[in-house]
This record gives C-alpha cells, sequence and structure tokens, in this order.
C-alpha cells in the first residue's frame, strides 16, 4: 500500500498520542514472575522517540567508584564489541535490513523512529581500538577490515575471527597483536536474510569452541507478512564452525539480540526482544537461558503460554510447549547487548549480567535508554535490574546516546557500544575491592 501524501512529524504524533496509553514505567514488571497487564489494541501505538541531542562535555553517568572514558568517536555505527587476547578491542559497525513499507503505518513508525538515528553512513566494517601504553585512552584506531555487510555478531575462536554479516557466518584468519586483516573473509554458511525486517545476526561461541550460536530475528513483528516470510527466522542457530553444518538449536523467540556464554555453567543466554502493538507494558522483553529445543512462544504466544489473538491460524499445540523466559527487563527497553560480570567489576556489580538498553520507540513514556547490571546468585537472576550507566535521556526528553552492545574485561571494566553518538565508552573500577 502507498501513502498518497506526506503528513507532518506533528500530526503524525498528534495522531499516536491518541492511540495509546501513557502509563509509566513504574508499572513495569521484572524478574522471573511479572504480572502482566492485560492486552491494549488499537488502530496504532503510541510513539515517541527522542531527538537526538550532542554529549557536548558531558559522559554517561555512573556509581560512585567508577570512571568512564570515550575510547572511540566519530565511528560509523558501532553496535558489538570483542575484547582480543591481547587487549585490543574490535568494533563492528554498520547497519543492515530491507524490509519493504507494506502498510501505512510502517511508514508512519519510520518517520518516528528515524529520529532517533544517527545521520551517519554506515561503516560495513571493523574498527580496532589499541591501548599501546596501558594508559585507557586507546589512542591507535585501525580498520581492521572493510568492506562487509552490516557486521554485527562477533567471536575469536584460536586463530578464527569469526563475523556474522547480516546475510553470511564469515572467517578471518587472526594472529595476535595483528591491526588488519591479512586477506578477505572466508564464508562458513549463508544466514537467512531475504526481507530482513530484523537483519541483526547475534553470535556466541560454545564453551569448548566446538560450535557458534546465531540468533536470527523473525521478519515481521507478528506475521503481518505470513508465514512463509518465518522460515528459519526467530530462532537460534547451532553452527559447526569448520563445516558451517546448522540446525535449529532453539525456536519461537522473536529477536534475539544478543548472547553469552556463563562462565561457571557454559549455559547459553540470551537477550531477547519481544512484540509490539499489545500495549506499552505489553510484551516484556527478557533475559533467558537457552536450552537446546526448547519452544519459546512467538508468534503463537508470549512469556510461556500467554495466547496471542492476532495470529491466524492458532495452534494450541504450540501454546502448550512453550516455556517462559527466566527475568523480565521490561516491555520495550530494547536490549542489545548482554554480558556476565567478573569479579573485578566491584563489590556491587561482581556477579551477574549487564545488559544495554537501546531504548523504547512504542511508547510515549520512552523507557531504556541506559545499561543496567541484573543481579545473580547461585547462577540465576536475583532481584531487580540496576541502573549502570545513565544520562543518555536530557532533562528535556532528548537522546544523547542509544547504548547497544556490552562486553566485559576480565581485568574490571565494561566496554559500551553508543551507535547514537557513534562513540564506545570504557567504564572502570576505581575502588577497593
Amino acid at each position: 500500500m502507498r501513502l498518497t501524501s506526506v503528513v507532518p512529524v506533528s500530526v503524525l504524533s498528534a495522531l499516536l498520542s491518541a492511540c495509546g496509553d501513557g502509563s509509566p514505567a513504574s508499572q513495569q514488571e521484572y524478574g522471573p514472575n511479572p504480572q502482566l497487564p492485560e492486552p491494549k489494541r488499537g488502530l496504532l501505538p503510541n510513539m515517541t522517540v527522542p531527538e537526538r541531542a550532542e554529549w557536548g562535555d558531558r559522559k554517561p553517568t555512573v556509581p560512585d567508584d567508577y570512571t568512564i572514558t570515550a575510547i572511540a568517536t566519530d565511528l560509523k555505527i558501532p553496535r558489538q564489541t570483542l575484547l582480543l587476547p591481547n587487549g585490543d578491542i574490535l568494533v563492528a559497525e554498520g547497519t543492515g535490513g530491507s524490509a519493504p513499507l507494506s502498510k501505512p503505518k510502517d511508514v508512519i513508525a519510520g518517520v518516528i523512529k528515524s529520529k532517533g538515528t544517527t545521520s551517519v553512513e554506515s561503516g560495513n566494517r571493523l574498527t580496532l581500538l589499541r591501548d599501546s601504553d596501558g594508559d585507557g585512552s586507546y589512542e591507535e584506531q585501525t580498520v581492521f577490515a572493510e568492506n562487509l555487510n552490516a557486521p554485527y555478531g562477533l567471536a575469536l575462536v584460536e586463530d578464527n575471527l569469526y563475523v556474522a554479516n547480516q546475510d553470511a557466518l564469515v572467517r578471518f584468519d587472526y594472529t595476535e597483536g595483528q591491526t588488519r586483516a591479512s586477506g578477505p573473509p572466508e564464508e562458513i554458511t549463508k544466514l537467512p536474510s531475504e526481507i530482513n525486517h530484523h537483519w541483526t545476526k547475534a553470535m556466541t561461541a560454545s564453551a569448548d569452541g566446538r560450535y557458534l550460536y546465531v540468533g536470527i530475528g523473525s521478519n515481521s513483528n507478528i506475521t503481518e507478512r505470513g508465514m512463509a516470510a518465518e522460515v528459519d527466522r526467530a530462532v537460534i542457530w547451532q553452527i559447526n564452525r569448520r563445516t558451517g553444518a546448522h540446525k535449529p538449536y532453539a525456536t519461537g523467540l522473536r529477536n534475539p539480540t544478543a548472547l553469552t556464554i556463563q562462565p561457571e555453567t557454559d549455559q547459553l543466554w540470551a537477550v531477547v526482544n519481544e512484540r509490539d502493538e499489545l500495549g506499552p507494558n505489553l510484551v516484556p522483553d527478557y533475559l533467558t537461558t537457552v536450552r537446546e529445543g526448547a519452544f519459546y512462544g512467538w508468534p503463537y504466544s508470549y512469556w510461556g503460554q500467554n495466547e496471542d489473538p492476532r495470529v491466524r491460524p492458532q495452534k494450541p499445540d504450540k501454546v502448550a510447549s512453550a516455556i517462559a523466559p527466566d527475568y523480565s527487563l521490561g516491555a520495550h527497553v530494547a536490549a542489545l547487548g548482554v554480558d556476565f560480570s567478573v569479579p573485578e567489576m566491584g563489590p556491587g556489580y561482581s556477579e551477574g549480567v549487564f545488559i544495554g538498553e537501546h531504548g523504547s520507540w512504542n511508547r510515549s513514556n520512552p523507557v531504556g535508554y541506559k545499561v543496567v547490571f541484573v543481579p545473580f546468585n547461585n547462577d540465576q537472576p536475583d532481584g531487580e535490574p540496576v541502573d549502570f550507566m545513565t544520562g543518555f535521556l536530557t532533562d528535556d526528553g532528548r537522546a544523547r546516546g542509544r547504548p547497544v552492545g556490552v562486553t566485559v574485561d576480565p581485568d574490571g571494566a565494561v566496554i559500551v557500544a553508543d551507535d547514537l553518538s557513534n562513540t564506545v565508552w570504557r567504564v572502570t573500577y576505581d575502588g577497593e575491592e
């Protein structure tokens, strides 16, 4: 369908504000057993994306006894980072997706969401950051590889550097200390990329290095393009890194945007962005263990066996088999990064995960736009998320930045990619252990 005229953003905003519920973020529930509200459906969801603002001489706010530094600026849409054995940091830069706008509401949403994205051209590259003298400034910055196709997931196994482009898993030879790839990448296997409504391909390696896990998001919010478009979507693949052979490891995860392995248990964990247009406080994005063979509900149900009435035909057997995630992060926070902490991060943040929340677009009161810490106890989430890195939103409701990937340095630092200000931040602990 095609719109025959251009509607001013102010009119769109007024239209959208009449369609949603301005419920405050405090009504959202966190943890393993969230109290889910009744679905609220309307013509359009309420959409509010903060307009861009500059950091200037400001920085994100971090807790006392922590220091934050911008270790790279003027990047080309940094998404995920990878810490290399010698302390270098690789940054995947770029953006992807090619899904056509199929309905008028898609056009409206695109106009609103564009206010909260960078105008910088996609890098389609890997940039290497090096701190040669160990002073934390990362004075060297070089292009490690270029002409990639929206790189996102990164993993290093032995002397193999793996990159999940939006259309393929590729491999580079890697020698510790090198600053540029020695040649073009080798393709390991194709990744589903037709339409690519959700284009990001999150990735991590298994603890033994045998497999790579790649998250592949759905091709719609809730099957608007038909089920044929959802083949090999909303899944996590397990890929043999040597042969490229792959299989679905878990299914029904609408958009698994970041993956990590728990050091103590070798368990795979993911953060997942759930469906929209059921109200401002539904459906919760979540943090969860990923169990082999498990089905997590999408599209037929959410948070276990809560049936989504919009999906036709329904499949009661699939709903009955759906398992609930481990931990609710709240609706629409858009979690895009996750990594486990280490004791070197300080006593208040030593056991748990750091999560980068990119921020909402479809509620009147924005949520997310920060990095949170979810504490763990006995290898499981325990307690509400704690704000760790804030200040991305200004007092007048604009956005200075939007966090994406997070990487924990075992020496005691959190590395955060910010794809709105095109910055990589590094937060270190200065207190006594």
